[in-house]
């Protein structure tokens, strides 16, 4: 038993989420309101209804905790509450908008920045995942411990393909075994670690709190690791409620994650500039500063001929984004496309940086 029960906090959670997934199967396959809060972050009606019950079900039991949730403005009020609520009313609201059954509620309680309680929910599959600090880890009632796979090769992994085949890494990744569709929910793949089903997941670019608080919780008690890529252990309720980069897996795994991984470089979360990921390679960073130059980047993309190659299916079809002066400029356009295109390998957005100009009136070619 742990020092102090969060028995109470831990049934209070999964009645909330319960009664949330309860709501979200009402809307689910429905005809609900979507739009995006911003480019390529879509939200739903749904969300904002669990959102709503969520914080008057908690907060009304509860109105001592801070809140941080997905769908409710964050305040720095939060930062001075010995205990907050951390709640993502739809993790995957893609895959509810789009009737996939992988989506889940999360629900975690944080003490200071350890998550001492959690819930995940995934109402589709009725799958209830709970977590007390020290308590261990259950689906449904029964324990779950993390799998005990201890070679990388073959490993199941959660994960992009395209991260894999990248030819910078300096030492090639074995062959792995990947899901054909990783559901959307980032919560829910991490369960799926966390219960064996799976070996791994990795993510590597920003995760926020709401994400990965409630599995991390999970894993951990679930004989787990969870890091960013550089085995840097989470540091939750922060100013900016993010992490760098997600990395889950049994601590064997987790380990060779790392020493393959641990170079990279990605922007720090509470950097208020949105960087692009870094190579993998020499520690460059593929970030360049903002200033007064008008230096051309081009956003395209459209359907390759093969996943790693750079061959169009039909230039006809290319999508022109936009033309941009800065890198960070283009790679917010990048993202907000390349998000709508997530599950498909074959439909790929590419920021193109015009390095040379060439005027065929004069013949010459101005370096850039």
């Amino acid at each position: 038993m742990p020092a102090h029960s969060y028995a109470a906090d831990l049934e209070l959670l999964k009645s909330a989420a319960l009664e949330a997934g309860h709501i979200a199967m009402k809307y689910f396959k429905a005809d609900v309101s979507v739009w995006e809060k911003k480019p390529g972050d879509p939200v739903s009606e749904a969300d904002l209804v669990i959102n709503d019950f969520l914080s008057s079900f908690l907060r009304g039991a509860r109105p001592d905790y801070g809140w941080l949730s997905e769908e409710t403005t964050d305040s720095t009020e939060r930062l001075g509450k010995s205990r907050i609520f951390v709640i993502d009313p739809i993790d995957g609201t893609r895959a509810f908008i789009n009737g996939n059954p992988h989506f889940s509620i999360v629900l975690a309680i944080l003490e200071g920045e350890n998550v001492v309680a959690s819930v995940i929910y995934a109402p589709v599959h009725d799958e209830l995942f709970e977590a007390e600090r020290g308590g261990g880890a259950f689906c449904n009632g029964k324990p779950i411990h993390v799998s005990d796979r201890r070679e990388l090769k073959d490993a199941r992994m959660i994960a992009d393909q395209r991260m894999f085949d990248r030819i910078d890494w300096p030492t090639a990744w074995p062959d792995l075994v990947l899901p054909e569709e990783k559901p959307n929910s980032t919560a829910y793949r991490m369960a799926l670690v966390a219960d064996g089903r799976w070996d791994g997941v990795m993510v590597l670019w920003r995760k926020f709190d709401w994400d990965v608080v409630a599995a991390t919780l999970l894993i951990t008690e679930a004989g787990g690791r969870v890091s960013n890529h550089t085995s840097e252990p989470y540091i939750f309720n922060q100013e900016v409620a993010a992490q760098q980069s997600l990395i889950a897996a049994g601590p064997v795994i987790h380990e060779q994650i790392i020493k393959r991984c641990g170079q990279v470089r990605l922007p720090h979360p509470s950097r208020k500039t949105k960087l692009g990921k870094a190579s993998a390679v020499g520690d460059k960073s593929m970030s360049e500063p903002v200033g007064t130059e008008q230096l051309l980047h081009i956003v395209i993309g459209g359907e390759l001929k093969d996943v790693a190659g750079i061959e169009f299916e039909n230039l006809q079809k290319v999508d022109f984004v936009g033309a941009f002066p800065n890198y960070e400029t283009a790679y917010n356009a990048w993202k907000s496309a390349a998000q709508r295109t997530v599950d498909s390998a074959e439909t790929r957005y590419f920021i193109l940086h015009a390095h040379k100009l060439l005027d065929p009136e004069t013949g010459a070619h101005h370096s850039v």
